[in-house]
């Protein structure tokens, strides 16, 4: 396959002899999106609640609250309001998470196109993995918008000077960084690097994976060393950065499946090294992308998991965690690289189907679970505030399931132990004087959900959703509290 049948160097040509396939797979990728009445994925009932409170605000039917101009961690927040304005917030959060992943999975199959110079059909397996894994079931869709919108940008300017390309990348850029700044400073350094390498001569090549670790040796010295403000490194070992992490989603299983990938994968390197053994000018095409893939992992290695950049601000929170997709996005450039054979297609084929049985098992756990919270909710009068304590199995990596609550009280009650206006981070706020829909403070919203919060006599009258079956984790309760009451979960059973 020549670069000029890249999607990314001629979309128009690439669409054309290849139309039937691109339906074909966008239909089959989209399945997870509809297989169950919601979308099962962390963080996503939070986006679509606030969606919901932003909405009333602009009615003026949200005492206390107001909405402030963002230009980064927004764009599929706007997306998902101004959709949910002509389809309602239902068809919304379907319609704009379906985007999502067709501008994630083609991006990166774009990207990867233009690294290895063949359309690299026999890694979708991979990329489709990737693109519901970690990122997508925490429900971070700001941050995975940014990545897949990253990567078109990437692969127009890889290896191309055509004006048509820069210019649609220079239009395509403003919402990567509209979208999240992680995937701006991925896509301005990548690029920079990828230039910057093609005029550099010889041995001194080298000065550019060098520096780039450095920088972040730089980084790593001066949060440790020079700040004030709270940073949590939780540091990890290098076999866990990988990018097959992840795969590591709701229960211990996950994490067999993810070393199963890197095994396979290294039979794929293994295979490909002893058949080109002999052939060097083979491997210098190989040099930029294992280059990256090197200064990823080592990044992640170097870079702190949570920070607090005041102690009055939120946490910028899982941060090795959310950019292991790109030591993955690498990896996969990695693996375009080598010559396709059938057994690759077969074997990533394989994986991916078993992965995809275990995300609807475990999103159908979680879809009872919301059906549960919307019946018990549903009794309750509207306008009644809710504080949720639903904890995730022990053996999960997908914490935020607690925001199920967010999403079944749209149009019914109101979650006061909403982190979001009080955080004064997002778009929505709450005033100074407060207001009778949400807490004023970020603190009292995580000890809220977090079982270590007592009501006080200025609270209104808030009631308790919480799990109250411990063989059973998807029976949820209700129980009023009053002044003086804990929200510690174990003390309503």
């Amino acid at each position: 396959m020549t670069t000029s049948e890249t999607p990314s160097s001629s979309p128009i040509a690439f669409l054309r002899r290849h139309l039937a396939a691109v339906i074909l797979v966008s239909i089959l990728l989209i399945i997870p999106c509809i297989w169950h009445h919601h979308i099962e994925a962390g963080d996503l009932p939070s986006h679509v609640y606030n969606i919901w409170l932003a909405q009333l605000v602009t009615k003026g039917q949200a005492p206390g609250l107001y909405l402030v101009p963002r230009y980064d961690n927004v764009l599929f927040d706007f997306a998902l309001f101004y959709t949910a304005d002509l389809f309602g917030i239902r068809a919304a959060e379907k319609i704009v998470v379906s985007v999502c992943v067709l501008i994630f999975v083609w991006g990166v199959f774009s990207f990867v196109a233009a690294v290895s110079r063949r359309l690299p059909w026999f890694l979708l397996p991979c990329i489709a993995m990737l693109a519901y894994g970690y990122v997508f079931n925490m429900g971070f869709f700001n941050y995975y918008l940014s990545v897949g919108l990253a990567s078109f940008v990437l692969a127009l300017t890889w290896r191309t000077a055509r004006a048509g390309n820069w210019l649609l990348a220079l239009l395509i850029t403003p919402l990567v960084l509209l979208a999240h700044p992680i995937g701006f400073l991925w896509l301005i350094g990548t690029l920079a690097y990828r230039h910057l390498r093609e005029r550099l001569p010889g041995w001194t090549k080298l000065a550019l994976p060098l520096s780039a670790v450095a920088a972040f040796a730089a980084v790593h010295w001066y949060l440790a060393h020079r700040v004030a403000f709270p940073v949590d490194w939780q540091p990890k070992p290098l076999y866990l950065l990988l990018g097959a992490d992840q795969l590591h989603l709701f229960a211990n299983r996950y994490i067999a499946l993810s070393w199963f990938v890197l095994a396979f994968g290294v039979l794929c390197a293994a295979v490909e090294v002893v058949a080109h053994r002999r052939d060097k000018p083979h491997w210098k095409h190989f040099l930029p992308a294992l280059e990256l893939y090197a200064i990823a992992l080592l990044g992640a290695a170097l870079l702190p998991e949570n920070l607090r950049p005041s102690f009055t601000a939120g946490w910028i929170g899982l941060v090795v965690s959310r950019v292991t997709v790109i030591t993955a996005i690498f990896g996969i450039c990695v693996l375009g690289l080598f010559r396709p054979r059938r057994w690759h297609l077969a074997g990533f084929g394989a994986i991916t189907t078993v992965f995809f049985v275990f995300l609807y098992q475990d999103t159908a756990w979680l879809s009872r679970l919301e059906a549960n919270a919307e019946s018990l909710l549903a009794t309750l009068p509207f306008g009644a505030r809710i504080i949720p304590a639903i904890d995730a199995p022990e053996d999960s990596r997908i914490t935020f399931i607690g925001h199920i609550a967010d999403r079944a009280c749209v149009h019914r009650c109101f979650t006061y132990s909403n982190y979001e206006p009080g955080s004064q981070q997002f778009r929505v706020r709450v005033r100074p004087e407060g207001s009778p829909l949400v807490t004023s403070s970020e603190e009292d919203a995580e000890n809220m959900v977090s079982g270590g919060y007592e009501v006080q006599d200025r609270d209104p009258p808030l009631t308790l959703l919480f799990q109250c079956d411990l063989d059973d984790a998807t029976k949820l309760c209700l129980r009023q509290l009053r002044p003086g009451d804990s929200t510690e979960p174990s003390a309503q059973k």
